[in-house]
């Protein structure tokens, strides 16, 4: 197992303190396992070998202090919130999901609130965990424009509502494009109709 989760390439992690980086990691590590089909019982030994520096400190001591120097099991879920209270601490956790009940696209075109909207969903579990929820969060956190068109479609998972957004993000950006070319025209002709209508001077 070790041999296929190396060949993935998996991301090390020294112990920043950056909270998103440590998201960023877990989440990371998590999808490695998830595409190699690693059983639970494997992975806390396949993850703590991608720790560095002081982070591999930090657990070398946990195992030392609470679980006899490696002799007791540590189990995946507990490693999480080992992880999580030691790199993302509570304060920040609450942070972040306050930012996410309450993020809208703005001025992100949707690919981007869409990976700002995915990067803070991990802290809000009991919304993203049901999907309709997730997709009508989504969709309320968009432009009005484009939020308005979407609810009138309905959509039913995130893959759909996704692709629906960028669609009409596109046609929006070439009808928008049309009409400044549109505006531009016709005072250039209003132009040249003036100029024909003058009459000659001699």
């Amino acid at each position: 197992m070790m041999e296929r989760f190396r060949r993935m390439t998996p991301p090390f992690f020294k112990g920043e303190s950056d909270p998103i980086l440590a998201e960023s990691w877990l989440w990371e590590t998590e999808k490695i396992f998830r595409a190699i089909w690693c059983a639970k019982e494997e992975r806390v030994t396949l993850a703590t070998y991608m720790l560095q520096e002081c982070a591999d400190v930090w657990w070398s001591s946990v195992l030392h202090t609470q679980f006899g120097d490696g002799a007791i099991e540590v189990v995946w879920a507990e490693f999480i919130c080992l992880f999580r209270a030691k790199y993302i601490p509570e304060q920040v956790q609450d942070r972040m999901k306050q930012e996410f009940l309450t993020l809208t696209q703005g001025s992100m075109s949707v690919l981007e609130y869409e990976a700002r909207f995915a990067e803070l969903s991990k802290y809000a579990p009991h919304i993203v965990a049901d999907e309709r929820r997730k997709v009508k969060k989504f969709i309320m956190g968009l432009k009005p424009s484009l939020r308005m068109r979407l609810v009138a479609l309905g959509h039913h998972s995130m893959e759909e509502a996704l692709s629906a957004a960028c669609m009409q993000e596109a046609e929006m950006e070439v009808y928008l494009e049309v009409k400044r070319a549109s505006l531009k025209r016709p005072a250039f002709a209003f132009q040249w109709q003036d100029r024909k209508k003058k009459a000659p001077t001699f």
